[in-house]
């Protein structure tokens, strides 16, 4: 019986290989080519920003754009571009936060509880996930009109979210029962068992569910247009917006103000990447 020798490799398998990785540096550069022409074209001056093929080159930088994104709001009048920021924050993390733990739960008690009407209250949230937003925009609006211009008004209505429950109940609902049920013989109960097993097993689920959360509020747009007139409350989409509209378009500064409106979505996706990452092959296996 005769070994080939390492180096005599199948010269059909390399070339597949090569054009594998060939295809998936092209999808990647174009996807990622949006994203370095806004970076590239936020450090340019206005009349080189906009200039087809040419704004990838990075020539003539500086950071005046930005400079020009606080001196645009920088008074009562307009609002404070760090007030904005602010108030993205604190209404994202309220709902990733307080969302990680009720739906967490909720999810939990569905997948692992056994109580009376359990599978109703399931049916009832997949229906809430293909119910579009814009179904409920207004009865919503018209329900928290007493709290129009707070903060609060903003983060409440989606602290709890169907889509959320869904995919915690995904996840637990294939996790092994045989951990759980030793911990009940043990003399855990259900709080015991849910905090102390469950959540260090579903670390990449709670990872996605971040993401997806934080991607969700912090874009967020059509209710805080309805629900905010006020500059000390207004989140910094609708500011970007507002920014947008007036007459005179200074491209490198919207430029600028785009950069620094995804800045926190990255820095949360690579925080918690390899736990989405390990959700989503995990997915995949069991799919």
């Amino acid at each position: 019986m005769s070994i080939a020798p390492k180096g005599n490799r199948n010269p059909v398998k390399q070339f597949k290989l090569f054009l594998n990785y060939f295809f998936l540096a092209v999808i990647t550069l174009i996807f990622f080519a949006p994203i370095a022409y806004l970076l590239i074209g936020s450090l340019k001056p206005q009349n080189e920003v906009l200039s087809g093929l040419g704004g990838f080159l990075p020539v003539h930088l500086g950071f005046g754009n930005y400079a020009n994104v606080f001196n645009a709001f920088n008074s009562e009048a307009t609002g404070y571009f760090y007030s904005f920021y602010i108030n993205s924050i604190i209404v994202s993390c309220v709902i990733v936060i307080g969302g990680l733990i009720i739906n967490s739960m909720i999810a939990y008690s569905l997948a692992r509880l056994r109580w009376k009407g359990r599978n109703f209250i399931l049916g009832f949230v997949v229906l809430l996930v293909i119910l579009p937003f814009e179904a409920i925009a207004v009865p919503l609006y018209d329900l928290m009109n007493p709290y129009r211009n707070t903060l609060f008004a903003q983060y409440i209505p989606f602290v709890a979210s169907a889509f959320s429950v869904f995919l915690f109940y995904s996840f637990f609902i294939s996790l092994s029962s045989e951990i759980q049920e030793a911990a009940r013989l043990d003399g855990a109960g259900p709080w015991r068992v849910f905090f102390q097993v469950i959540v260090p097993m579903s670390k990449p689920v709670f990872a996605s569910v971040t993401i997806l959360s934080f991607l969700s509020a912090w874009n967020s747009f059509l209710f805080p247009l309805m629900m905010v007139d006020s500059p000390d409350v207004r989140p910094l989409p609708l500011a970007m917006t507002v920014f947008f509209q007036q007459q005179q378009k200074d491209w490198g500064t919207i430029f600028a103000f785009g950069v620094l409106l995804i800045l926190p979505v990255m820095i949360v996706f690579l925080a918690f990447q390899r736990y989405f990452i390990q959700s989503v092959a995990s997915s995949a296996v069991k799919g």
